[in-house]
């Protein structure tokens, strides 16, 4: 085994593809896919699922990973104290949904940095691929929801990922709606005020269930429903429309000026808003630093962080 097998296995990882891995590190595809079966034959273990969909960690490849990961920092730490070899660049990913105040922790973070390099990662997107993403290991963490609705279901699903749930702070629904919104005075609104405007929530793709919607009360009916794919988009035609969405209510308003605003919504529903991170792999620097502008954040929100 080498440091240079460990480090392809890595970057296969973050890639999500043989292909891309071995075009980022400058080498043949033949020659990392042999590579990488070398290192399986000799640690007699599968590391990844090859499938004609592409790769997957195996569960042993998750454990494996975390070992590498280790290995490989520790590794440059060693190489920065006695060759005077400059920092690694610092890495980090995350997944989540269409949160602002995600954004925002992530602003901090980098803000804060004081590194020469360093390569991060923020998808927002849809919550099945959060799961896969987490999963798979191509984002340190993940941010999502709970309710008495889609709990049980979530919680199986991360359950069988070997996944874990932190909750982060427990949200009151609310809408948000444009400034110029005939709502947008109220201190409170009932879904039945909402029924005449369009009710805008973040397509799911293959996995449109009602469990994985970004939206909390999603069976609730609808008359007029438009999907999007983007926090851009929705805020559009929140604008364009005086459309509506359900969310937490976290609005910050460096990042989305005061276009939107947010009206308590009145439901006795609650959103467990959490990260989801690998039972088996330690956080990195990076990512619990994030996690701390997460909290940070929060708290200036006027929520209590969640023990």
């Amino acid at each position: 085994m080498t440091l240079q097998q460990l480090r392809y296995v890595i970057k296969i990882v973050e890639c999500g593809s043989i292909t891309e891995a071995a075009r980022r590190l400058f080498i043949s595809q033949p020659t990392l896919s042999t590579a990488v079966k070398e290192l399986e034959a000799e640690l007699g273990i599968e590391i990844f699922y090859r499938t004609p969909k592409g790769i997957s960690l195996s569960a042993d490849g998750t454990e494996f990973l975390s070992y590498a990961r280790q290995i490989i920092e520790q590794t440059q730490l060693l190489e920065q104290r006695y060759t005077n070899k400059k920092p690694s660049r610092q890495l980090c990913s995350v997944s989540t949904q269409h949160y602002a105040f995600a954004v925002n922790a992530f602003v901090n973070l980098i803000s804060s940095l004081e590194a020469d390099e360093y390569e991060f990662t923020l998808r927002e997107t849809r919550t099945y691929e959060i799961i896969e993403d987490v999963a798979n290991m191509r984002s340190e963490i993940g941010i999502l929801y709970l309710s008495s609705f889609n709990e049980k279901v979530l919680k199986k699903l991360l359950k069988e990922n070997a996944l874990r749930f932190t909750p982060l702070f427990d949200a009151i629904p609310h809408v948000f709606i444009h400034s110029g919104h005939p709502l947008a005075g109220r201190k409170q609104v009932a879904l039945e005020d909402l029924d005449d405007y369009p009710f805008l929530a973040f397509e799911q793709g293959t996995f449109n269930s009602f469990y994985f919607s970004e939206e909390i009360l999603s069976t609730a009916p609808h008359k007029k429903t438009i999907h999007v794919s983007d926090r851009a988009t929705l805020f559009n035609l929140l604008i364009g429309l005086n459309g509506y969405t359900i969310c937490t209510g976290v609005l910050n308003r460096d990042l989305n000026g005061d276009n939107i605003v947010s009206v308590k919504l009145e439901t006795d529903e609650r959103m467990k808003v959490g990260l989801i991170s690998h039972e088996k792999v330690p956080f990195s620097a990076s990512a619990s630093r994030y996690i701390e502008e997460l909290k940070t954040l929060i708290t200036e929100y006027g929520y209590s962080c969640c023990d």
